[in-house]
């Protein structure tokens, strides 16, 4: 049956071919081979005149750089996000790293362009060129000029010349418009012959298909593309639909706090529960991750499953989101609201604006009281606020200018971009705030945490003096642990400058040493109130570690990978079972509730360095935990905050994110011109 199956529609389509030409049926552009097609791909007739012109700056870029810059025109992007369109392309036609991509969709009126990971041209080169020669040439429709201007960007930006400014000539709106759709008089009937039967066979195939998916295993389709031929490729598969499906949750999170405020909690319940169903799922998938990941090493075909695992949750909550995105839109109507929405943006920059200002000196008085490593943690936050804001402002000016010329489409996606950067302006306020306040309460509790370690420590003495089944040498390590602790933290209390948050950990991880001893040789009534004792303290290290955490990631999310992410994920599994187990109900249990904070606490603190070297290694520093990753306007932040989509390994786009999944995302952006 499927051999027939096949044979029928392979005779269909060759008996459709020539009647296909002859009308002249315009298709979805799907991604090219560039290998065959040459530097120049234009499926739409945008260059005209021109190309010649395009074809010398081109070669240009090759005989001075060596890097062979390819230009392509399509009327669509076949479905795909900029980025995936580009992406695939880069794949299929075997790029290398001195190679490059710009791809231009006029009809959708959006584009991308790829380097390879090891491409010359650097995240700060292929956005400073964006931004100053690729973009304005394409919203005025230059469509040879956004080509000459891009080569002649990347020449500068190589040479360590600035990008030459691009004399823009304003072309044909969609030159791809109308020329591609004509069947002639009596062509339809036998055009529908042809394409009916083709059309019944490709469903029942498709059908068959979806039934197959609907648990997808390894070989079959998953969200991100097909499954790699080794576990290697999958395992990084992956991790890399983690990133961005926590990213889509994520943003997706955020812009539904925005309607709700707009439109109440009754209307947005719909998209609460996809965004709370996608959580769910990508939690999962994280703690297959954090399994995976972890010292215990799985066999390969346990490995296989777990990545298929993690490959099929990130396909679902992706799903689920992007099946919401459309809605969404409605609900918010950004285009047909944008005066309002812009208006709302506006007051929210500026209330923001001014709390950058009190933030700058709740900063200025931690400094002055605690230790450098107490304010460490948000050292560059009001910078970073700034940045956010200054990014926030650019766009909404450009919003304000659109709207009054009637351009609501492109005053909504500035006004979407502002709204996601006052929003993590906010955080990174409040994360100043929550620092502050955290550090009074370590301060706060360090008084009663040394009086408990001192009344611990003269029991252990105690114990040891008279207790003979007790292991001597490992209590005498832990009762000199716990006396350099204290004496040490006494010393620093007294210096007037320190660390409440590090010297209470410490103290509590000394004191915790006891208390293992101790529990040991007590009942358990009296060590269950030895744990209960030291739960609260520790559950407030946990607290604020993942706080601290989950802070820097999201604000950070554009150079954020999977292993940072995973680990936070494990730590606030982890928080919330030592919260659940801390109450006083049945099923509380002091000794579970203060393991899981411990173990919480670590993983946060590991989440963070782990994000801190991602961030590193992203862009170049200009200041201490500040990276500059391209343009000025706070582009840089914009990028590294997520909320202008950065391909992986090459490629940038330069539109805001918004609610929905891997496939919808980016429809406000992904390179609108």
């Amino acid at each position: 049956m499927r051999t027939f199956v096949r044979f029928l529609v392979a005779v269909l389509l060759t008996t459709a071919g020539p009647i296909l030409t002859s009308a002249n049926v315009a298709w979805a552009d799907a991604p090219v081979d560039l290998s065959r097609e040459g530097q120049i791909t234009d499926r739409v007739g945008a260059l005209g005149n021109r190309e010649p012109e395009v074809a010398r700056a081109l070669a240009g870029l090759a005989d001075e750089h060596k890097v062979k810059l390819f230009v392509v025109y399509v009327s669509d992007f076949s479905g795909r996000s900029p980025q995936q369109w580009a992406n695939a392309t880069a794949a299929q036609s075997g790029f290398g790293a001195d190679d490059a991509l710009l791809a231009v969709a006029t009809g959708d009126r959006r584009y991308s362009y790829y380097v390879d990971a090891d491409s010359p041209l650097t995240r700060q080169d292929l956005a400073e060129v964006d931004a100053t020669a690729v973009a304005p040439a394409l919203r005025q429709n230059d469509w040879a000029g956004a080509a000459i201007g891009a080569a002649r960007g990347y020449d500068a930006v190589l040479a360590g010349q600035p990008v030459p400014a691009l004399d823009v000539t304003p072309g044909e709106a969609d030159p791809g418009q109308g020329g591609q759709v004509d069947v002639g008089t009596g062509g339809w009937p036998l055009l529908l012959l042809v394409l009916l039967p083709v059309g019944l066979v490709v469903f029942a195939l498709i059908r068959r298909r979806s039934r197959r998916a609907a648990g997808p295993r390894g070989g079959e389709e998953t969200w991100g593309g097909p499954s790699p031929s080794s576990l290697a490729d999958l395992d990084a598969q992956a991790r890399q639909a983690l990133v961005r499906t926590d990213d889509a949750v994520r943003t997706s999170q955020e812009e539904l706090g925005f309607a709700a405020a707009q439109f109440g909690d009754e209307a947005t319940q719909p998209f609460m529960e996809a965004v709370e169903a996608a959580k769910r799922e990508l939690t999962a998938a994280f703690r297959q991750r954090q399994q995976l990941d972890d010292a215990y090493p799985e066999d390969d075909s346990t490995r296989l499953r777990m990545v298929q695992e993690i490959l099929a949750r990130c396909a679902q909550a992706n799903r689920v989101l992007d099946e919401k995105a459309e809605d969404f839109d409605q609900l918010r109507g950004f285009e047909r609201n944008a005066p309002q929405a812009l208006a709302a943006a506006q007051a929210a920059f500026d209330t923001a604006s001014s709390r950058v200002v009190v933030a700058q000196d709740t900063l200025a008085g931690m400094r002055e009281q605690y230790a450098s490593s107490a304010t460490e943690p948000v050292a560059t936050d009001v910078e970073q606020a700034r940045s956010r804001l200054q990014f926030a402002q650019n766009s909404l000016q450009q919003a304000r200018q659109a709207v009054e010329g009637n351009d609501n489409g492109a005053a909504a996606v500035q006004v979407r971009a502002a709204e996601a950067a006052v929003a993590q302006a906010n955080r990174l306020i409040e994360a100043i705030d929550r620092r502050a306040q955290e550090l009074a309460d370590a301060a706060g509790a360090l008084p009663g945490a040394l009086t408990e370690t001192d009344t611990d420590l003269a029991e252990a003495r105690g114990l040891l003096q008279g207790a003979k089944e007790l292991p001597t040498a490992a209590l005498q390590g832990r009762i000199a642990r716990a006396e350099t602790v204290a004496t040490e933290v006494r010393r620093a209390v007294e210096s007037g400058r320190y660390d409440p948050i590090d010297a209470l950990r410490r103290v509590e991880e000394a004191d915790a040493g006891l208390d293992e001893a101790l529990m040991g040789a007590q009942e358990n009534e009296q060590g269950a109130r030895r744990a209960r004792s030291l739960l609260g303290r520790t559950l407030l290290s946990a607290q604020s570690s993942v706080g601290e955490a989950v802070d820097y990631i999201i604000t950070n999310r554009g150079a954020v990978g999977s292993e940072a992410r995973t680990r936070l994920a494990e730590a606030q599994r982890r928080l919330q079972r030592a919260e659940v187990f801390s109450g006083r109900g049945a099923g509380a249990d002091a000794h579970s509730a203060l393991a899981e904070a411990q173990q919480a606490d670590a993983l946060a603190q590991d989440a963070l360095l782990l994000a801190q070297e991602d961030v590193e290694g992203f862009g170049v520093a200009i200041d201490p935990g500040v990276y500059a990753i391209g343009g000025g306007g706070g582009l840089a932040g914009a990028m590294l905050g997520g909320i202008l989509l950065g391909g992986f390994r090459g490629g940038y786009t330069t539109g805001p994110v918004s609610f929905g999944g891997g496939g919808t995302r980016t429809r406000m952006g992904g390179g609108r011109f």
